[in-house]
């Protein structure tokens, strides 16, 4: 029998500071049976960190290899694609010719990342917007997870907060930059 994913809601208090962000989140998302905690929990804050009108996870989600895991789309244009984790220098190239802006938010090393990158002619890669996620946040948030999570998410200066009713957990999120 085959396993099914397991539903999570996140109901986040976002101030992004940074962007002049303050809003309420509702958040039901799906974890695959081959999704990692890391993974789901670096999808849930980049959609925190760039809410805005018509953002959504992708319809296919983890099946669908050749759509984004977040988008904007208008008029059948993809305004702002996102990857998750480290998508290959193809699906970078091509979502770099498809969308007007490409974000990825990464829970790996970012250093493999930009040698998948370097020397492949990837479309625009200098101004593909890479944010590599704290790896020891992830994991304590691994710890204060539940099915259902009520979350006050602050990010200021590089640097996000995650409170829960009963704890508080903080990290850093850094900018790389893809070399031209």
């Amino acid at each position: 029998m085959a396993q099914t994913a397991t539903l999570y809601r996140f109901r986040i208090e976002l101030s992004d500071v940074d962007r002049g962000v303050y809003e309420s989140l509702d958040l039901r998302t799906a974890m695959h049976p081959s999704e990692t905690y890391p993974y789901l929990f670096t999808r849930v804050l980049a959609f925190a960190l760039n809410s805005a009108p018509g953002l959504e996870f992708s319809p296919g989600g983890l099946s669908d290899p050749d759509t984004p895991g977040i988008q904007i789309s208008a008029n059948g244009a993809v305004e702002l694609w996102i990857e998750i984790g480290n998508p290959s220098a193809k699906k970078l190239h091509r979502a770099s010719k498809a969308a007007k802006a490409v974000k990825v938010y990464t829970y790996k090393d970012p250093n493999a990342l930009l040698r998948e990158v370097e020397g492949k002619g990837v479309h625009k890669a200098e101004d593909i917007k890479v944010y590599a996620l704290s790896s020891s946040l992830l994991s304590r948030l691994e710890e204060m997870v539940e099915r259902d999570n009520k979350w006050s998410v602050i990010h200021n200066d590089g640097v996000i907060t995650v409170s829960s009713p009963s704890r508080t957990e903080e990290g850093e999120i850094k900018r790389i930059r893809i070399p031209c």
